[in-house]
């Protein structure tokens, strides 16, 4: 069985500390959760390339710098309960999982949420579950949540997404503004008003369930 320790310490060191990710609970979860391990086994060689990596159709697992920094702008604290919304295969949520007191993934492809399963219960990662179900739907029945992390670039992200946020719940996302991809964060103040802020350029793969409707023309 091949040994990826060296190359994740490699993506840690080129890809993670040289785009400004400070946090070292992150910096120390990417470096010892193994990202080849949600990975099928066509990609383990590839598991650390700073690109994201097509799984099946048009799902991908995310390039793990633009995850770091949306993980970073969340500001994921050891007592927040999380959501991460088109988690493939789990790696997000066993990342999220090291950060947050309780997460939730959802996926609507049903053959991801068995491997997601079957891989975080191998590492005893106990405070996490994947769910399937409709991605634009979140998960309510544990709604609301200190944290959401959308897996992949939306068109648009969903009103009641967004009310499933806790009051001072932060939402991270990528969206495309006019060809452009754009990473954002939506916080909720206490007075349940919902700013958001863009962070940085990123170009990652849509979610298709996220695209956005249709405009009305006569």
């Amino acid at each position: 069985m091949a040994d990826y320790t060296q190359t994740r310490q490699t993506m840690v060191d080129s890809q993670i500390k040289t785009v400004k990710v400070t946090d070292d609970r992150i910096i120390e979860a990417l470096r010892k959760t193994p990202r080849e391990d949600f990975l099928p086994a066509h990609l383990k060689s590839i598991a650390y390339v700073d690109e994201d990596l097509r799984i099946k159709g048009d799902r991908y697992l995310t390039e793990p710098m633009v995850l770091a920094r949306l993980l970073q702008a969340a500001e994921v604290s050891i007592s927040d309960a999380a959501l991460v919304v088109g988690c493939t295969t789990g790696y997000a949520v066993a990342l999220m999982a090291t950060l947050a007191d309780t997460v939730v993934g959802v996926e609507d492809d049903a053959e991801f949420v068995a491997q997601a399963d079957q891989t975080l219960s191998a590492r005893g990662i106990d405070n996490a579950a994947v769910v399937e179900g409709p991605l634009p739907e979140g998960y309510k029945r544990q709604a609301p949540y200190d944290v959401i992390l959308i897996e992949g670039c939306c068109g648009q992200v969903p009103d009641d997404m967004v009310a499933q946020l806790a009051p001072g719940g932060r939402l991270v996302t990528l969206t495309d503004d006019r060809g452009v991809g754009k990473a954002i964060l939506m916080r909720r103040s206490a007075g349940g008003a919902v700013g958001t802020r863009v962070l940085f350029d990123a170009s990652v793969p849509p979610l298709r369930s996220f695209a956005h409707e249709p405009e009305f023309q006569f």
